[in-house]
């Protein structure tokens, strides 16, 4: 999921979207530390995979609801596939820690159901007295 967010942070430019995928990105590199040291305590390796493809169906907000939508399916069908694994675990550690992946990404799901209806206060709310962000972030940090 770490590697389809990172390509929806690059379509997806609305300002308050965009910064909820740089803290998804953020807590997803975290649980993938703590899974690598769980594998490699079980004497297993990780590996790395490529980024996948992923494109926009349609351009503008028509393309950011579509991606969001994926999204929410895709963290919805995690939690329905993992769950049950994660309860049959007898280490009561690693269990612990799936939990809390599991339970980030439901909260991951929430905002991806918040920016659907339009919410722009994902990650907290503004002060009153500032506006709504306005704007697009880049594709790509760097411009050369």
């Amino acid at each position: 999921m770490l590697l389809r967010h990172e390509a929806a942070a690059r379509l997806v430019g609305q300002y308050d979207i965009n910064n909820t995928y740089q803290y998804i990105l953020n807590r997803e590199e975290v649980q993938l530390s703590w899974l690598a040291s769980a594998i490699a305590e079980l004497g297993g390796t990780v590996t790395d995979e490529p980024e996948p493809a992923r494109k926009a169906s349609g351009k503008g907000a028509e393309a950011a609801r579509a991606i969001l939508q994926e999204d929410l399916a895709d963290a919805q069908a995690f939690v329905d596939r993992w769950r049950p694994r994660v309860e049959a675990m007898s280490n009561a550690r690693h269990r612990g820690m799936l939990r809390v992946i599991l339970g980030e990404t439901l909260e991951q799901k929430r905002f991806f159901e918040q920016a659907l209806i339009g919410r722009t206060d994902l990650l907290g709310r503004r002060e009153k007295t500032l506006a709504p962000a306005h704007g697009e972030v880049l594709p790509t940090r760097w411009i050369e």
